[in-house]
């Protein structure tokens, strides 16, 4: 009797240093249980609508709706890194007032110059003067000659900026930024990172086609991304899909020629201007998605693909870990379509 009444007095004294010890020694398993059992019950929020002249749509299950909250994050964003916002600080720093460098602008910064140098300068945000004068920038089109193309490669090259305690640093005045083809991919990093601390790991952010995603849908499966066919789409109405891609981890963005063109005296000017020549490309690639660690890097790689055409493209993205993409090049009166063996892994047709 007196051995089992001081089982009774101390097996739960016991059993509470036992639960103790786990929470300690095992946090991550701990918090773990508690996040699975709070995304049981987890309402999956959609939230969409129009931001940055594209489209947002947030998927995300969670205990409450935080769109709020995410759109009040984005215009921290878009007040950093949009060139239509005239006291945004990338237009500040382009119109040469003083202006000390945010978060934002020297994280996509950093990102932009790495690529720059992985890509040989097919990928450089001070192509900004080249897309203005051709008309697809935050300015008028001009009358482009090879006169004014050669000046204007001038004030063109990533090795012509650099940042200094918190200020962005030009060789020439005249140099002027463009972040479009990188700030898109790291607005849903963005997203997704506040979603992540949040506790939240079933999530998928897409800001104008460019993808975030983690996790699970509501049905309890990964994330089915759908990539467009490249159709010839002025209007952007035209949305055959040429493959499906599933993950429960992934960074995807796609840069294409067939959404963002005009014809000049019947030459088709493409929107994807090489900063080395100051020309629009006029290759056979028509499309590249490229998957990275960061939409951020999907975002700029995706554009220094489509500069350097599918060959080159190639061989960058086998050379970057963690990196793979898929290509879609014209051929004849049809399109091929080149991918990684990663891609290959996670990459299906569409249903019929």
């Amino acid at each position: 009797m007196a051995n089992r009444r001081l089982i009774n007095i101390f097996l739960p004294a016991v059993l509470a240093l036992l639960a103790l010890a786990l929470i300690l020694f095992y946090p991550d398993r701990a918090k773990g249980s508690e996040d699975n059992r709070s995304e049981q019950t987890a309402t999956y929020y959609t939230n969409n609508g129009h931001i940055f002249g594209t489209y947002y749509n947030i998927r995300y299950a969670a205990s409450r709706d935080y769109e709020a909250d995410i759109l009040k994050l984005l215009g921290d964003f878009d007040a950093s890194l949009s060139t239509f916002n005239p006291e945004s600080t990338i237009s500040l720093i382009n119109q040469n007032k003083s202006c000390a460098t945010d978060k934002f602008f020297e994280q996509m910064f950093t990102t932009a110059q790495h690529i720059s140098e992985l890509s040989d300068g097919a990928f450089d945000i001070t192509v900004a003067p080249l897309v203005n004068a051709w008309g697809f920038g935050f300015e008028d089109r001009q009358q482009v000659d090879s006169a004014l193309i050669d000046s204007l490669l001038d004030i063109v090259g990533y090795r012509k900026v650099s940042l200094s305690n918190h200020r962005l640093e030009k060789s020439d005045p005249r140099i002027k930024l463009d972040a479009s083809a990188i700030a898109k991919g790291y607005s849903c990093d963005v997203v997704a990172d506040f979603l992540a601390d949040k506790g939240i790991s079933n999530y998928l952010v897409d800001i104008g086609g460019e993808i975030h995603c983690h996790g699970v849908n509501a049905e309890g499966q990964p994330w089915a991304i759908g990539i467009d066919r490249p159709d010839d789409d002025l209007l952007g109405k035209s949305h055959r899909l040429q493959a499906i891609v599933r993950s429960d981890n992934l960074a995807l963005a796609t840069s294409g020629n067939y959404r963002q063109f005009y014809y000049d005296n019947g030459v088709r000017r493409s929107h994807t201007i090489d900063p080395r020549t100051g020309y629009p490309v006029s290759h056979r690639l028509l499309s590249a998605s490229v998957i990275a660690p960061t939409c951020m890097q999907a975002d700029a790689l995706a554009t220094a693909c489509m500069v350097l055409g599918e060959t080159e493209a190639l061989r960058l993205i086998n050379s970057i870990p963690q990196a793979d993409c898929m290509l879609i090049v014209a051929q004849d009166s049809t399109e091929q379509v080149i991918m990684t063996e990663g891609m290959k892994k996670i990459t299906s047709e569409p249903a019929k």
